[in-house]
């Protein structure tokens, strides 16, 4: 079965601004990338606003198309350097979208109106007719490079504007530009947080683009222009803040404009050797096949069979968000920068974009299953972030730089869940010991000094629990507890002891008299909250929600709240919330701290209201269109939940390796393992099969794997990798007892 048929990279591309709610949506970009590619090739409609992908469906105008773009992201984005527009006539010399610069000049700018009935979209290509010019523009990428063709109409004064001071989340500082000789034009582009960049600057990321462009036509002439003044003419170098260059083909391309490009974070020749690599010539039909190929293998990884095309497009496209990042971040020889400094190390591919706080839930708890490779890839990334530069491992990174946004220790989450895997092709030492070091606020580490990213007070390393903050608390107790995982599968005694202890502190934050978790002051007494809903000490989420998050010991919870009342609120945090909505004060998709909840229903007893909601959230939080995604799709967060649970999983808790078991959404899935990281005792592949179809047979009579009926409600990671068969008898109606032990 073609699989990259199904993929409709439009979902979710609405961002901020748009009409249905004032949250914003799944804010991915409808442009050309491959599985994991550093370049991401996509159209820019915006740069301004919290609109992180530079692409809004509601817009109804395009500035250009640039190189490298963040997908799902909130907190105002990064990157979307090397902006290319193609233009017939005179125009000004600002696209006219961007609220970053103001025009001095200029009053309608380069940008140009389009309609979405001439986009056209799958993996790995996009096209677009632009109107204002007549211009039908094509992208196609590589893993480091990517293409551009532009087909003008005839007999027009044929142009590209090249606009190397953009970037999406403000604008580069500053660009070293040369015209190497008629067709080519390479430079470096200089960006740090005085322009901007990720959450306008606060994230604080710097980095240096390289890049080397190459035209399949022969120009008339080339000329730089900054400030929208046109610079002399001749001039073969142009350094400034504002470096954008007219190239002019006059009236004589009879044939379509290709411009090629690739990139890198390390230097020029880097740059050079990837785009000789990859696109050696301008075969822009070559490279867009080899595009859909490159997906079409790595679909390979999960094969689903059903008769309803929604779910299958919901499904493919969600994998294909799910395998854009971790993305490459290494040149093609393995170099990658870090601490101002080119690295080389073979034994892993170096990897950026982690965006640790969402994808340690659903994201890499999928890929652990279809991808440990890349598992082993990003704990080797961060590994490696995190010796060099004597920290933490990073909590949201970028281009090996910590953006610190978001909360807890994420990435500790991500390496100890893939040490309990099996997954350790890296110097687990060191891994431990980065790990210890950050949970125990160590100040030094390997003879050198260390900088925890956990809050040092005496609350937090005395009474486990942060002043004014629960998300906060809470975090940072899961990652205790997988330290305590990690601990004990070391064998190392004493800090085994130790985080467990710390782990058991949890319900000291229950508030009896509000009947939930609520933070506490330096004292520990509780800050007064009126009700649930209230969100003080609460990151993107209220009290309500944040009080389930304690995933390693739900039946603790449930006598914390007591255990009759728990299912009572479990039932009223669903019900209340519309699963279609952007945004809920009760159970809330859109966003990370209710992922998995839909599954504590299993631990405590209830089987069937875990295949109920999940059916739910599946079928209300996932659409088609670009309203389709109920929030920021969160780096492949959002989409790899609703592939775990077509499968019929979720990982509830990192660390632990129960996967527990939903209702599958396909009659038949066949996932493929991996020798190097799976045991495949029983078969290279997990087949899951349902007697009946499940979507008119939503709930779960019986499951038996490689024949055996299985009595409770999950299965280890270790039995899943171990490959076979998984059989599922299915009920129209709720079976309250299908799995026997509890």
């Amino acid at each position: 079965m073609c699989k990259v048929k199904y993929v409709d990279t439009m979902i979710g591309t609405v961002a901020d601004g748009q009409e249905e709610s004032f949250h914003g949506g799944g804010k991915t970009y409808p442009g050309a990338a491959v599985p994991g590619g550093m370049v991401q090739l996509s159209p820019d409609t915006v740069t301004g606003g919290d609109n992180g992908s530079g692409y809004n469906y509601c817009d109804n105008t395009i500035e250009g198309f640039s190189f490298n773009h963040m997908s799902g992201i909130g907190w105002y984005g990064d990157l979307g350097n090397i902006q290319i527009m193609p233009v017939t006539g005179e125009t000004d010399l600002r696209s006219g979208s961007n609220s970053h610069v103001e025009f001095k000049k200029g009053t309608r700018g380069w940008k140009s109106e389009f309609s979405h009935d001439s986009e056209k979209t799958e993996a790995g290509y996009y096209s677009v007719k632009l109107d204002r010019y007549n211009i039908l523009a094509q992208a196609t990428a590589n893993i480091h490079s990517g293409i551009l063709s532009f087909t003008y109409p005839q007999s027009e004064n044929a142009k590209v504007i090249m606009n190397f001071s953009r970037r999406i989340g403000g604008k580069a500082d500053f660009e070293e530009i040369k015209i190497v000789n008629e067709n080519t034009v390479e430079g470096k582009i200089i960006c740090t947080p005085k322009g901007g960049g990720f959450g306008h600057g606060h994230a604080g990321i710097s980095y240096d683009l390289y890049f080397t462009c190459e035209l399949s036509e022969t120009p008339e002439k080339m000329q730089f222009f900054s400030n929208e003044e046109m610079q002399v003419e001749g001039k073969k170098e142009f350094c400034h803040e504002d470096v954008g260059l007219l190239v002019d083909f006059g009236k004589n391309l009879t044939e379509p404009l290709k411009i090629k490009c690739g990139i890198s974070y390390t230097s020029l020749d880097g740059a050079r050797m990837n785009l000789k690599a990859e696109i050696p010539d301008f075969d822009f039909e070559f490279q867009r096949k080899n595009a859909q190929s490159l997906w079409e293998q790595a679909f390979g990884v999960a094969d689903v069979e059903g008769s309803n095309e929604t779910d299958l497009k919901l499904f493919y496209t969600c994998l294909y968000h799910a395998l854009l990042d971790p993305r490459v971040s290494a040149d093609v020889d393995g170099s990658f920068s870090l601490n101002g400094k080119n690295v080389k190390d073979d034994s892993y591919t170096h990897r950026t974009v982690f965006s640790g706080w969402d994808v340690y839930r659903s994201e890499f708890p999928l890929l652990a299953i279809i991808r440990p490779d890349i598992v082993n890839d990003e704990v080797s990334s961060l590994l490696k972030i995190a010796e060099t530069k004597g920290v933490s491992y990073p909590r949201w990174e970028l281009l090996c730089l910590d953006t610190s946004s978001m909360v807890g220790d994420p990435g500790l989450l991500v390496v100890a869940d893939a040490y309990l895997k099996n997954i350790r092709n890296y110097d687990t030492e060191k891994a431990y010991k980065i790990g210890l070091a950050s949970s125990k606020c160590e100040k030094e580490l390997f003879n050198k000094p260390f900088h925890s990213l956990r809050p040092d007070c005496e609350q937090y390393l005395k009474n486990a629990f942060v002043p004014e903050k629960l998300s906060d608390t809470l975090e940072f107790l899961l990652a205790d507890y997988t330290m305590y995982l990690f601990a004990k599968e070391k064998g190392d005694k004493e800090n085994e002891e130790y985080f467990l202890n710390r782990v058991k502190k949890y319900a000291e934050n229950y508030d009896e008299k509000l009947g939930f978790m609520a933070p506490r002051k330096e004292n520990g007494e509780f800050v007064f909250e009126e009700n649930e809903y209230d969100d003080d000490g609460c990151v993107e989420s209220n009290v309500f929600q944040q009080s389930w998050f304690v995933p390693y010991d739900v039946i603790g919870l449930s006598k914390l709240f007591g255990e009759e009342r728990t299912v009572e609120l479990l039932e009223r945090f669903f019900e209340k919330a519309d699963l279609s909505k952007l945004w809920n004060d009760d159970y809330n998709h859109s966003n990370e701290p209710c992922h998995n909840i839909t599954h504590y229903f299993n631990i405590l007893g209830l089987p069937h209201r875990t295949q109920y909601w999940t059916r739910r959230v599946q079928k209300e939080a996932y659409r088609t269109g670009a309203y389709g995604f109920c929030g920021n799709e969160d780096v492949g967060q959002l989409s790899a939940w609703y592939v775990l649970s077509c499968l019929g999983f979720a990982q509830v808790c990192v660390g632990q390796q129960d996967y527990h078991i939903n209702t599958p959404l396909f009659r038949k899935a066949t996932v493929k393992l991996n020798r190097n990281y799976h045991s495949c005792a029983n078969a290279d592949t997990l087949t899951v099969v349902c007697d009946k179809d499940p979507l008119e047979y939503p709930y779960i009579k019986k499951v038996e794997f490689n024949g055996e009926l299985i009595k409770r409600p999950y299965l280890s990671y270790f039995e899943i990798t171990s490959g076979g068969t998984l059989k599922f008898e299915l009920s129209e109606e709720p079976v309250t007892d299908c799995f026997e032990e509890q």
